[in-house]
């Protein structure tokens, strides 16, 4: 019979430990598909930075147990795939069926996004932690 401890409860990184940087990968794909146009230096930036917020978030430190990271990745790049599609179906709509002044939509959500994930990410790695 198998015992498990209350640290073992819990929501695991395939749950919602990572959901926090997978709403920053997502408003961050949603607007590099809204505002990519011609291989710019802006472009280029923000693709590296979204290459950094789909792969560095593994290393992160958790007390939970990884996931292996060939199913972890497949998973975020399917967040990111469809973030650029839906940005690039925002750019195209823009004007037609929805009104401009929603441009600025995913980028303020990726700021509160961000700022949310920092938090969390933060807490994560200050919040005490009794000896043992």
């Amino acid at each position: 019979m198998r015992h498990i401890s209350k640290e073992s409860e819990g929501i695991g990184i395939g749950g919602l430990a990572g959901i926090d940087t997978a709403a920053v990968l997502f408003f961050l794909a949603l607007e590099y598909g809204r505002a990519v146009q011609m291989f710019s230096v802006d472009d280029l930036l923000m693709g590296v930075t979204m290459l950094m917020v789909l792969i560095l978030p593994y290393f992160l430190p958790s007390r939970y147990e990884k996931p292996a990271f060939d199913s972890w990745i497949i998973g975020r790049g399917a967040i990111a795939m469809i973030g650029i599609m839906l940005g690039f179906a925002l750019k195209q709509s823009l004007g037609l069926l929805l009104p401009e002044s929603l441009r600025f939509m995913p980028m303020t959500f990726l700021i509160l996004a961000s700022m949310v994930s920092c938090y969390v990410q933060f807490y994560g790695l200050m919040k005490l932690r009794l000896a043992k």
